[in-house]
């Protein structure tokens, strides 16, 4: 079964795998947007990510403008990475209208098994102990998988903005 857990350069190699399977396109809640030209594959520069991803979720931390505090975690099931969840700690004005609290990507090869909504389920009480009673997740339009995750996690539909489908959850 899968677990949420704190990036680790344990998952090194089937991280590479799963960028790999991604193929340029978008990750949410992978952090990669951070390093959008690194070279993951060495050891080092992968340790380097995993530390940047870890200390994302102080306040204190050093951010672009725009971001906010984020809480990184990954999806592994037994031994291996599929894929990655984010917990924004708080909503800024693009956060609201297109983003949310929470962000998730699984692997293409990992997908339709469950580990989006099970990772949901799972950072839900993180987010509430983060201070968020209400997290706001959001899904494009025509993104019926996600759709599905958030709905069977309670997600309650507010309204659809920029073809983004907005979504409130309690914590609790």
């Amino acid at each position: 079964m899968a677990r949420l857990t704190a990036p680790d350069t344990t998952y090194h190699a089937s991280w590479l795998e799963a960028f790999a399977e991604f193929d340029g396109a978008h990750q949410d809640g992978g952090g990669i947007e951070h390093r959008p030209d690194a070279d993951l594959t060495g050891s080092a520069a992968f340790a380097d990510f995993v530390e940047a991803l870890r200390r994302d979720a102080r306040p204190e931390t050093p951010r672009k403008p725009g971001y906010v505090p984020c809480t990184y975690l990954w999806i592994v099931e037994g031994g291996e990475f599929v894929g990655s969840l984010a917990v924004r700690h708080h909503l800024n004005e693009f956060l609201l209208n297109e983003v949310g609290h929470i962000g998730y990507s699984v692997r293409p090869s990992a997908r339709r098994r469950g580990h989006a909504a099970g990772a949901l389920a799972e950072a839900l009480p993180i987010a509430r102990g983060l201070g968020i009673e209400r997290a706001l997740l959001t899904c494009d339009e025509d993104n019926a998988g996600s759709r599905a995750t958030i709905e069977k996690n309670g997600g309650a539909y507010e309204d659809t903005r920029n073809g983004k489908r907005r979504y409130w959850i309690e914590t609790a």
